[in-house]
């Protein structure tokens, strides 16, 4: 049995990370399922100020396989626990999957799988993507330097796509990658409530610059001012940086859109099923994304979805699901009023079928026990 440990900032069900909680997540799941012996070392960080509550160390998940949160003490993923279990683990694994870049288990985790000849996937999350509100440049450039001189031998890069490759080699040259798109839960039925005769919009994700959350609302003002559209309204879901998230709310009630726009913070388990239940439409207006996961969760539950450019979602018009547009307000509001005159329950479904046949837990866990027997075999 291939042995696997997966060592990671954090784990879910701390979900404040967003979309890559989730995709992991799923993949594990997938991964125990496939037969895979896992394990998996990380924080018990959920975010400022907030731990996961677990009863027993390792926690076991219902798919069978442990967790070992340990104890945060300092910023996001200081947690010198993780330094303690971490030796005896990585000599315990066949291979290491190792996720994220700017943590603190990122170093320690290459130098000691470079010291017992480990073979590592390791998978970035976006992290080495840079859009023009990327911050603390130089530190990145030292650490990516740092990673690189103690990186083992056997080391492959595991994108989400090709667009994620592209950027990521620039910054770790000439090394070996793997494009596997994250996996997502896929319901086994949907019950889309009736539009009511608005347009029903619905933005999830973190509350973040990146996102182009500005944009998406200076959209929707130029919706009240010179559209066709006579009725919309925008739900806003999900957290983030308090300070932010207060500039939002501020920038809505400037751009008169507080009888539209509703923010209703963190959400998940049935709350969040209910808002995809109830959205005709999902956006995600991003400069920079290495997957989206939110648009691949929309279209499980069969909503359409907006995205931009600076998001790898291209064949969303391919597939006739969605529109792929430049993510600046102008073309966001055009494409809200074209995409109101589409027929959504059919891209719905249609969306539906894509997820289905190419994004499930399973097909994505097989994806990846190949990269792993590739590795353990010294196929690069």
């Amino acid at each position: 049995m291939m042995r696997v440990l997966h060592i990671v900032p954090s784990f879910y069900p701390a979900i404040y990370h967003g979309g890559p909680i989730f995709s992991l997540y799923e993949l594990c799941n997938g991964l125990a399922e496939q037969g895979v012996e896992l394990r998996v070392l990380t924080t018990d960080t959920a975010g400022p100020g907030k731990r996961v509550k677990a009863d027993s160390f390792p926690q076991l998940t219902p798919a069978g396989y442990p967790v070992y949160f340990c104890r945060r003490w300092l910023f996001v993923s200081v947690a010198p626990g993780i330094l303690w279990h971490m030796i005896g683990l990585i000599r315990w694994a066949d291979v290491v999957h190792l996720t994220a870049v700017y943590s603190f288990p990122t170093i320690p985790t290459l130098a000691l799988c470079r010291f017992f000849n480990k073979p590592v996937v390791w998978s970035p999350r976006g992290s080495l993507l840079r859009w023009e509100g990327s911050t603390q440049l130089g530190l990145k450039a030292i650490w990516e330097r740092v990673c690189r001189l103690v990186s083992p031998r056997k080391l492959i890069l595991h994108v989400t796509s090709e667009e994620e490759a592209e950027q990521s080699l620039t910054r770790y040259p000439g090394l070996k990658f793997a494009v596997i798109s994250n996996s997502v839960h896929i319901p086994a039925g949907v019950s889309p409530v009736l539009q009511n005769g608005a347009l029903r919009l619905l933005y999830l994700g973190r509350i973040d610059p990146k996102k182009g959350i500005e944009n998406l609302l200076a959209a929707c003002a130029l919706l009240n001012k010179n559209s066709d559209l006579s009725w919309w309204s925008l739900t806003i879901a999900g957290t983030g940086d308090l300070q932010y998230v207060e500039s939002i709310k501020t920038l809505t009630k400037k751009l008169v859109l507080s009888s539209r726009v509703k923010m209703v913070g963190e959400v998940m388990g049935e709350t969040k099923q209910q808002l995809y239940e109830n959205a005709d439409v999902v956006l995600l207006p991003s400069y920079s994304e290495n997957f989206g996961m939110v648009v691949a969760e929309a279209l499980a539950h069969g909503v359409p979805v907006i995205a931009s450019k600076k998001t790898p979602w291209q064949r969303l018009e391919e597939k006739g699901c969605g529109l792929w547009v430049d993510n600046d307000p102008e073309s966001l509001a055009k494409s809200i009023t074209e995409i109101n005159g589409m027929p959504l329950k059919e891209m719905g479904r249609r969306g539906r079928r894509w997820v289905q046949e190419e994004f499930s837990a399973l097909q994505k866990a097989k994806e990846m026990v190949e990269v792993y027997e590739k590795l353990m075999n010294g196929r690069r």
